[in-house]
């Protein structure tokens, strides 16, 4: 008898538990939702190695009024980038590809001072290959005189290295493009299917294929923004829009797959299982970062462009588009999926905020979330003062550079400019020896109008690296029109 009072017990509190996550998790969406204006959201979380939570928000359709279900399916955008890695990896297991192979060792034609550049450095976005999106337009589907894959990769080929390679991180397209190119070489095959026999059927993902604005999709989520600019003339408020996107099929490697939050909860619990790699030891491999020519390590590991590799709640995960995200806990058996239908949601800021609602010290672990938490209450003119008394009081308390300077520049576009400011300005206190902080801040005080005080960051980016050509540019510009 006090056997079965003792499991009565355990499940009631087991379904109370639940009942109180899922309602904070709630409280969380309709707030962001709230706040950055989302029609719709599909979200999905996976505790060890099962789906505990999928639910849908809102309206897919904000037009004919459709609701998102589970079965909606959302374009992924650049979260295809770690479906790519996964190929890649796979194709590393099977000894086909070495990560620091040259790409020449598996392309031809390339021009000589890209040979050098290695799948690594493709992988973790320090190739300093230029952008193959200054080619062609995805919004528009514009790719002006250059018709063709051949037009356009002629072109990109003549265009000269942005940076030396390995020396700087830069996130373009053109290295997942290559990285297409090197797997259906090494297949013999096209890349969509290779994607479709190497991942997708094994684990039964019925609802994530390659696609854009062209393809009749069923339950497709179309995808908004909201703009205040039209036809040449400023509007007086902003406007919920369709977007349109066309992926170029060569290019869908970087962007093209779609999908639901079940379906990537799906595939991620098959990736920790083992069922897409053979040994565990690929998944660690791919899990960890890359390296600059100095040895320093990379922000982006293997594919996926988040990567906290901290001391606790150690987390690996991506976002695409503005509008998705997902975080993977290896350590935690947690992951979460967060789907939206609008551009520009950056669902990223908080998707750590609803993992604490199952792990609460995730939310103490990421230094950017506990530091959102607090500001939000106290003001983000504080954020200096908040930074100082937390790092006495918490040795482990460490934002990162590049974290807060995406962080800011995603409330830049988000229309939250003077938030924006005081991360910056936080980024500066916190990296005083960093070009690019100074460099990041002089340009949010000369939107805001501090011409002064902004040239004095962009002279300041200069004495720490005179190599900085925005800056140059800019401070040149300044003068110009002073004159």
């Amino acid at each position: 008898m006090k056997m079965y009072s003792l499991l009565v017990s355990l499940l009631f509190f087991s379904s109370s538990f639940a009942q109180h996550v899922n309602t904070d998790v709630d409280e969380i969406i309709h707030r962001e939702m709230k706040l950055r204006r989302i029609p719709g959201v599909q979200i999905a979380v996976v505790q060890n190695g099962k789906i505990v939570l999928n639910k849908s928000y809102g309206l897919a359709n904000v037009q004919d009024s459709i609701p998102v279900t589970g079965k909606t399916i959302f374009p992924l955008n650049s979260n295809t980038k770690i479906f790519t890695g996964v190929a890649v990896m796979q194709l590393v297991e099977q000894g086909k590809i070495k990560l620091d192979a040259p790409i020449h060792t598996y392309l031809s034609d390339l021009p000589v001072e890209w040979q050098k550049v290695t799948v690594d450095q493709l992988l973790t976005h320090i190739s300093g290959l230029p952008d193959i999106l200054q080619l062609f337009d995805p919004v528009t589907g514009n790719i002006g005189p250059l018709r063709t894959e051949e037009a356009i990769w002629g072109k990109l080929k003549t265009i000269p290295l942005d940076f030396k390679t390995g020396e700087q991180f830069r996130y373009n397209q053109t290295n997942y493009y290559l990285l297409g190119k090197i797997i259906e070489k090494l297949t013999n095959q096209p890349f969509a299917d290779f994607f479709e026999k190497k991942q997708f059927e094994p684990i039964h993902l019925k609802h994530t294929l390659f696609g854009d604005s062209r393809d009749v999709i069923p339950q497709y989520a179309p995808s908004y923004s909201y703009r205040s600019f039209f036809d040449g003339k400023k509007m007086g408020e902003e406007k919920l829009v369709n977007n349109y996107y066309e992926f170029p099929d060569f290019s869908r490697t970087a962007g093209g797959l779609n999908s639901t939050a079940e379906d990537v909860g799906n595939w991620i619990i098959a990736l920790q299982k083992g069922q897409l790699f053979e040994k565990p030891a690929t998944l660690n491999l791919m899990w960890s970062p890359g390296h600059f020519n100095n040895g320093a390590p990379t922000g982006w590991v293997r594919g996926w462009g988040i990567a906290k590799l901290r001391k606790h709640h150690k987390a690996v995960g991506m976002s695409g588009g503005n509008r998705s995200a997902l975080m993977v806990y290896p350590d935690d058996g947690l992951s979460v999926i967060v789907l939206t239908n609008l551009g520009g949601s950056t669902p990223e800021d908080f998707i750590e905020e609803i993992a604490g609602c199952y792990i609460p010290d995730i939310i103490k672990a990421d230094a950017l979330t506990y530091l959102r938490k607090n500001l939000q209450k106290i003001g983000f003119e504080k954020a200096i003062d908040f930074v100082k008394k937390e790092k006495k009081q918490n040795p482990d308390f460490n934002p990162q550079e590049l974290e807060l300077n995406n962080w800011a520049y995603r409330m830049l576009s988000a229309h939250q400019p003077k938030e924006a400011l005081e991360i910056f300005k936080l980024n500066v206190y916190l990296f005083p020896k960093s070009w690019n902080v100074y460099d990041s801040y002089g340009e949010i005080l000369l939107k805001e109008g501090d011409k002064n005080k902004s040239v004095e960051m962009y002279k300041k980016s200069l004495e720490l690296n005179p190599e900085n050509d925005n800056g140059k540019k800019i401070l040149e510009q300044i003068q110009n029109n002073k004159n």
